[in-house]
């Protein structure tokens, strides 16, 4: 997470929707992340926990954020203190003067202060919002704060007896897209499908997956981007391990390469997963295992509509691959057999997308009830089929016996080593789905041209 893009007046309307949603007699309290220990006296990069930056824009650890609405200070924020000698070392603060100037705290206070001025405010509420169970440690703080509420009854004060998980509330809100959002999410998509082009451009027989990961790296870094999750730079063999991370094996003549990678701007993640010859040409069996995911992609994205569920797209996809993987003779039976037996998933074990935004799997319920979540304008999901199979693969294979799924005859050595995923990040609009990722190439002739700029 770079430098912050969202003006402080997004912040400050996301704080009012969420207060109005709360209600009077009602407190938020929000912590910041946790730095993360890598070894001995290093730790990893700093990343804001998501909730809290959603509300606040604040980028530093040890503070929280409370939302107290009707008050005459609606929004404040604990936070580190200016330390000169400290941000000699470790970089400079906002402090809370800051804290005020530049994002938007009606007042801010040091975090030393916090049990001194939070507590009054706890006084006579009714509800209080945090988001219980996730971090231990704040939970025990949030009962001491209440607990010594509570020890003032016999003077006249009432503490909360209403505990509310905030994701009920915020994470709705976070679901559906605000304009400003989707243009940064544009943004990170921009990003992430140059560097996906540009490994096609430098990928040769011979090179090594992290040598394709650093031009990841650098294209991220060189845009004021960073990461968003761990790469998939697979190989061969490798393309079929759905979250292999390892990216230390060397690229050979004649494999696909699957690349699953995204950046990450202003928090706001991108997804992207692209399949292609590391020799820059498929082959035949290549060739059509990746067409029939395509298939699979276009169908399933077709389904990315307002009034249409979540799990049509899965569906759409399910039924495009089964139908296909029975064409070949890799399944036995008629589809919907097959789909009811769900054989498919040998070669297809994983779901056709996920929620995308501030977290990679972002946040927001999937169905309500029995009833799968209705797309509407503004949300944005990963549409990402795949087909694995890697070296060795035989149908009748134990996992599969466990879950009660009989499969029956050896795969053809032919169909071996191919793992092919495609994976697009997709708008509900109120008409045609925006494919957000549609910057780098997946059909194979533009795969294969783009290729031969460098290959020759």
């Amino acid at each position: 997470m770079l430098a912050r893009t969202l003006p402080a007046p997004v912040f400050a309307r996301r704080r009012r929707t969420l207060m109005d949603l709360m209600g009077a007699n009602s407190v938020a309290l929000l912590p910041a992340a946790l730095e993360a220990p890598r070894n001995r006296d290093v730790y990893y990069p700093f990343r804001q926990d998501s909730d809290f930056y959603y509300l606040t824009g604040f980028p530093e650890p040890e503070a929280i954020a409370a939302l107290i609405p009707g008050a005459e200070q609606e929004f404040l924020l604990f936070c580190r203190d200016r330390d000169p000698h400290m941000e000699i070392w470790h970089g400079r603060r906002a402090g809370p003067q800051g804290a005020k100037e530049r994002y938007g705290a009606d007042n801010a206070h040091p975090i030393a202060e916090l049990d001194k001025i939070l507590l009054p405010l706890l006084e006579n509420r009714e509800r209080v919002y945090y988001a219980i169970g996730y971090h231990p440690d704040f939970d025990e703080q949030v009962m001491s704060w209440i607990n010594q509420t509570r020890a003032k009854a016999r003077i006249g004060v009432q503490a909360p007896v209403t505990f509310i998980a905030l994701e009920h509330l915020l994470h709705p809100m976070r679901r559906c897209k605000e304009t400003e959002e989707i243009a940064v999410m544009r943004e990170s998509a921009r990003i992430a499908c140059e560097a996906h082009c540009r490994a096609m451009q430098i990928c040769r027989p011979g090179m090594m997956e992290y040598e394709i990961e650093a031009e990841f790296f650098h294209t991220f870094l060189r845009n004021g981007a960073g990461w968003s999750y761990p790469a998939i730079v697979a190989g061969g063999d490798n393309s079929c391990i759905l979250h292999y991370t390892e990216n230390n094996a060397e690229l050979h003549d004649g494999d696909v390469l699957l690349i699953d990678a995204g950046a990450e701007v202003d928090g706001y993640a991108s997804d992207i997963t692209r399949t292609f010859p590391v020799n820059g040409r498929f082959s035949a069996e290549q060739r059509v295992i990746y067409e029939l995911v395509l298939a699979a992609q276009k169908a399933a994205i077709d389904k990315v509509r307002p009034g249409c569920h979540f799990n049509e797209p899965h569906d759409a996809a399910v039924h495009v691959l089964t139908e296909g993987l029975i064409a070949l003779g890799l399944l036995q039976g008629n589809v919907d057999e097959a789909i009811k037996a769900e054989t498919y998933k040998q070669f297809y074990m994983h779901r056709t997308g996920h929620w995308l935004g501030m977290d990679v799997h972002d946040v927001g319920s999937y169905k309500t009830g029995e009833d799968w979540q209705v797309f509407a304008p503004g949300m944005v999901t990963t549409i990402e089929p795949g087909l694995y199979i890697p070296a060795g693969s035989q149908i009748a294979d134990g996992c599969w016996a466990q879950l009660g799924i009989h499969l029956e005859s050896d795969v053809d050595e032919r169909w071996q080593r191919i793992g092919v995923r495609i994976e697009d990040d997709v708008l509900v609009t109120e008409g045609e789905p925006e494919v957000l990722t549609a910057g780098v190439p997946k059909e194979i002739d533009a795969i294969e041209a783009l290729m031969r700029k460098t290959h020759g």
